[in-house]
């Protein structure tokens, strides 16, 4: 499985930033990867005043790069770039080793 981690910094985002993101996450970024043709999940992470992430398994190696290049090209302008006050630090390619589902099974709805 391929995946992509895209990173911001929140060190020196406006005050609320936090609870703006967990806002956007919750009524526009969920329902935009939902459902997305060759993504086999996504999971927005965040660390308060530290950094955002948005961590992405693939089908493939083309599904992975044409989402990376897409979204490569809009980062600076992207949504969480506008939220958040700057670029990703970090977009970085990783291989999937294995993910395990544990008893109580995912929940894929925001929090």
């Amino acid at each position: 499985m391929r995946g992509l981690t895209v990173r911001w910094s929140l060190a020196e985002a406006p005050d609320g930033v936090e609870e703006a993101l967990a806002t956007y996450v919750a009524e526009t970024s969920h329902a935009r990867f939902t459902g997305m043709s060759g993504l086999r999940f996504k999971t927005w992470r965040m660390r308060a005043g530290e950094w955002f992430e948005g961590s992405y398994v693939f089908v493939d190696d083309q599904a992975r790069a044409d989402f990376e290049e897409s979204f490569r090209a809009g980062a600076d302008d992207s949504p969480v770039s506008q939220i958040v006050g700057s670029p990703p630090i970090l977009t970085e390619p990783c291989d999937v080793v294995a993910i395990a589902e544990g008893w109580e099974g995912f929940e894929a709805t925001p929090d």
